[in-house]
This record gives structure tokens, C-alpha cells and sequence, in this order.
């Protein structure tokens, strides 16, 4: 007797059309969101308005043919290629610590000096670490197989530092460990050792320590260390329901900082409100649904693994900034994918994107027979 409910065919050639229509639909509304939030500062530091959407402009591009060339090579190739990708990125977040080389913005070194350009090599360590991951889920390797890449990243990004970043890397390793069916006893102790870890260092550190204290009672210091939420909280209620109108925010005019940046849905909450917000979350959901129904289907170990790492790490900067944004969390200066400025972020979720198409070219179909 056969089994019902299966999934026994594979579909090749088709890629899933509605996860390319929600990518395109998302980075072009990143375009326009950018040139809205950014003019005002934009025209103070550039005497450009529209300087940070030409080079959001110019990355997208950069972003759509990575895609293009990543959707057409087969996914296979990235299970042999990703031990010398994680190493090569591993090697520019050291690169990264060097003097003249690595450039410090905020008293963070995060960025790879180039001459014209620059890079950050931590955007490029969450697709790499995803895809190395599912190469040791693949050989079916024992615990410690899964936490010394994982470790190691963190390590890394935290000399930088960038706790936000962190926080991203240990989620999508750890989320990779969770589908490849590790022990549950071992996943959850090593959870709780990873949780406690990540408070230690928000307590022995001044900044972040200020900051969660800051979360707890956002009433101190309103024109110090509460500034950055209390404007967020501004910016939100001025929305209301409707909004004030594409264009027509206040905030946006050097009130709120970052509002290119890790600010910008604070932005889009004030000029598109309560209904408008909700539209883009919606819109990020549904995304996240077509990634995680790839995932599902995916032919093999390898890229099951993979494409559940990709979609933990989109779903979990777009759930980590919105919260941060709304207050459910500390502000964490994680950026929104494909929203918030940053050519590095943008081309690196844009070339994930496109292997996740060329993933779902193979898709397992369910057989009703």
C-alpha cells in the first residue's frame, strides 16, 4: 500500500514566482522609503536629497544581478564551496580589527575600507555561516561539530563590537541546529548557556547596560539616553491610524536619528500609520511564509538546513528592528532587511534570495495518490 500525503515528486525548471514578486515589491519599497527618510539629512551632509537613495539605488542593482546569477547555479554548488566562503569571510572580520583597514563608525570597526567603497563582512558571515551549518547538518556531525562555527562568528562580530549582529548569527546557527535534529536536551541546555552568556555581556558592558535600563523606564533622561526611543514613540503616535501622509513626516527632520537606518519603520509607522504599518508587516510574513515553504520542500538535508538558516536570518532582523521599533524589545541597531539602508545588507539578503529560487526549482511536491 503506498502512503498518502508524501512528498515524492520533484518539480525542477519553476522557480516560486510569488517569493521573487515579494523580494522585487520589497526592495523597490526600500528605494522609496530611503529617499523619503533620508532627504533631510541627506541634504545637510551631501547637499543631495536623494544621495542615499542613489546608492541604495546603485546596490540594488548590484543585489539583483547576485540573484539573477545565484538563482541560475544549482544549490549543490554551495555545499562544496562552503567551507572556503566561511573561512574567506572569517578572514575579513579579522581584517576588519586591523588598523587602515577596518573603518570605525561609532566606535564600532564593522566596515572594510575599499578606496570609493567600503563593505561590512558581518552581513556576508550570516549567509556564510548558514550555508556551512548545513553542510555539517549534511554529514550528520555531533553537537560540537555545529557550536565552534557558531561560536567562532560570535566571537568575531563581538570584537567589533556588535551585539545586535550577534545576536542574528547565534540565532540562525542555532535555529539550523534546531531543524537538523539535534538532541533536544543538549539544544537546550546549550540555549540557556548562549542566553546567559549574551546577559553577561549586556551587563558588563556600560552601553548596553544603559540601554536596558533604558527599556525598563524610557521617562529618564529625555534629551540623553532615552532620546532615540522616546522620539520612536513620537513618531508612532503622531501616525495614528491613517498616518500623516507619504512625505509629511516631522521626525524625520533631524529629530529621530538613524531614520535611514535602524529607525526608518519609525518613519513609515508616522507617514503610513496603524493601517500602513501593518500592510509591510503582512507583507514580511507572507515572505517569510513562501521562504519557509521552500524549506519545507527542499530535496535534501543540505538544502532544508540551508534554506531554514536564511529565513531565520531575514525573519529574525525584520522581528528583531519592528520590536525594537514598537518597544517590545531594546533598541539593538539591527537594520530592517531590504528596508533600511545599507548596500552590504542588501546585497548579501538579495543573493540568499536568489539561491532560495534556484532551491525551490527543486521543490518536493506533496503526491495526493
Amino acid at each position: 500500500m503506498r502512503r498518502k500525503n508524501n512528498f515524492s515528486k520533484t518539480k525542477i525548471g519553476s522557480i516560486d514566482k510569488q517569493f521573487f514578486l515579494l523580494t522585487i515589491f520589497l526592495t523597490i519599497s526600500g528605494i522609496i522609503f530611503i529617499a523619503d527618510a533620508s532627504a533631510p539629512v541627506a541634504t545637510r551632509d551631501f547637499s543631495d536629497k536623494f544621495f542615499f537613495a542613489k546608492e541604495q539605488v546603485f546596490s540594488a542593482v548590484l543585489g539583483v544581478i547576485s540573484l539573477t546569477i545565484s538563482s541560475r547555479i544549482n544549490y549543490k554548488f554551495w555545499e562544496k564551496m562552503a567551507p572556503y566562503l566561511f573561512f574567506l569571510v572569517l578572514l575579513t572580520l579579522v581584517m576588519v580589527l586591523i588598523p587602515d583597514i577596518g573603518i570605525s563608525v561609532l566606535g564600532a570597526k564593522r566596515r572594510i575600507d575599499l578606496g570609493p567603497a567600503s563593505f561590512q563582512p558581518s552581513e556576508f558571515l550570516k549567509l556564510t555561516l548558514a550555508m556551512y551549518v548545513a553542510k555539517v547538518a549534511m554529514k550528520k556531525k555531533k553537537i560540537v561539530a555545529y557550536l565552534f562555527p557558531i561560536a567562532l562568528s560570535a566571537f568575531l562580530v563581538m570584537l567589533q563590537p556588535d551585539l545586535g549582529t550577534t545576536l542574528v548569527v547565534v540565532g540562525v546557527g542555532f535555529a539550523q541546529m534546531f531543524i537538523s535534529g539535534v538532541s533536544l536536551i543538549h539544544f537546550g541546555i546549550f540555549t540557556l548557556l548562549g542566553t546567559g552568556l549574551i546577559s553577561l555581556l549586556v551587563l558588563l558592558s556600560d552601553y548596553r547596560k544603559e540601554r536596558l535600563l533604558t527599556f525598563f523606564e524610557q521617562t529618564r533622561d529625555p534629551l540623553g539616553k532615552s532620546y532615540h526611543i522616546r522620539q520612536i514613540l513620537i513618531a508612532l503616535g503622531s501616525g495614528g491610524f491613517l498616518g500623516v501622509g507619504l512625505g509629511n513626516s516631522r521626525q524625520k527632520y533631524l529629530f529621530l536619528p538613524e531614520t535611514a537606518t535602524d529607525s526608518i519603520f519609525a518613519i513609515i509607522a508616522e507617514e503610513l500609520g496603524f493601517i500602513g504599518s501593518c500592510v509591510l508587516i503582512l507583507v514580511f510574513v507572507y515572505f517569510i511564509y513562501r521562504g519557509v515553504r521552500i524549506a519545507a520542500r527542499a530535496p535534501d538535508d543540505f538544502s532544508k538546513v540551508f534554506a531554514a538558516g536564511m529565513i531565520a536570518w531575514i525573519s529574525g532582523q525584520a522581528f528583531l528592528n519592528i520590536a525594537a521599533m514598537v518597544a517590545l524589545v531594546p533598541l539593538t541597531g539591527i537594520p530592517l532587511p531590504f528596508i533600511s539602508y545599507g548596500g552590504s545588507s542588501l546585497i548579501a539578503i538579495l543573493f540568499a534570495c536568489g539561491i532560495l529560487l534556484n532551491i525551490s526549482r527543486y521543490a518536493k511536491e506533496k503526491s495526493s495518490d
